[in-house]
């Protein structure tokens, strides 16, 4: 369902002026009911990864199909076929939940969004906010209606940066709860995340990547043979340490 081959994006340094690789020769597969976690420190690349993947910005070398569609030869399939979340995506301020969704919803080409918005309030519990403008709502509310604008087209693929970031406890466990529902119902989720426990939680496969570069890519207890460690953190440590 993904297929990433080579993927590489270059910048410019700010203060040397120097060409740099943030992501460099990335590549990895990702399948249908399957939790794909990303992990790496800070400036690993990341973030840039994928918003490459979710065509907010273009590759400088490299291939990648998102459900059967090029990346750069048709980015208009590859959105329709994706739902996006990271922890700066942006809501209307003046919409209430309700009508954002919705928004979304007819922006994406869903003919009739009020059945799928109601849905999704009840889903991730937020019928009580939906007619609460969005610039009135807690962090934790504004994630759930972020989420419910990245599902309300159906999407086969969940890209999702580092979206428990600041959540409170109650809050993250939900939005845990609707990636395990988005595996069973056989979508395809990439998952960014620092905190170590979620990923060992959902991850069916995991990525290292360090300094723009893939370090390792496996499953946990393919990860633990190839480390010696038992623990994902160690893991982690060994592999980015090691560089």
């Amino acid at each position: 369902m993904i297929d990433v081959q080579g993927l590489t994006k270059r910048y410019v340094h700010p203060s040397t002026r120097e060409p740099f690789e943030a992501v460099s020769g990335l590549t990895f597969s990702a399948e249908p009911g399957q939790v794909f976690g990303l992990l790496g420190p800070n400036g690993a690349g990341k973030t840039t990864t994928l918003r490459m993947l979710s065509t907010l910005i273009s590759p400088d070398e490299g291939r990648a199909t998102i459900a059967g569609h090029d990346l750069q030869g048709d980015p208009a399939g590859v959105r329709s076929s994706i739902g996006y979340l990271s922890t700066t995506t942006g809501l209307y301020d003046r919409l209430t939940a309700r009508e954002l969704i919705a928004y979304f919803g007819r922006l994406q080409g869903v003919e009739d969004p009020r059945p799928r918005t109601e849905a999704l309030l009840d889903r991730l519990d937020i019928r009580r906010f939906a007619d609460v403008p969005c610039g009135n709502l807690s962090t934790g509310m504004k994630q759930k209606v972020s989420i419910a604008r990245a599902i309300v087209h159906d999407p086969p693929i969940l890209i999702l940066d580092e979206p428990t970031t600041g959540l409170d406890v109650l809050v993250a466990q939900t939005f845990l709860e609707f990636i395990e529902e988005a595996r069973s119902d056989g979508r395809c989720v990439i998952f960014s995340t620092h905190i170590m426990s979620e990923a060992e939680r959902l991850c069916d496969r995991i990525a290292v990547v360090h300094q723009g570069r893939l370090r390792a890519v496996g499953t946990l207890e393919e990860l633990r043979t190839q480390t010696g460690e038992h623990y994902l953190e160690r893991i982690f440590i060994s592999l980015v340490d090691g560089t």
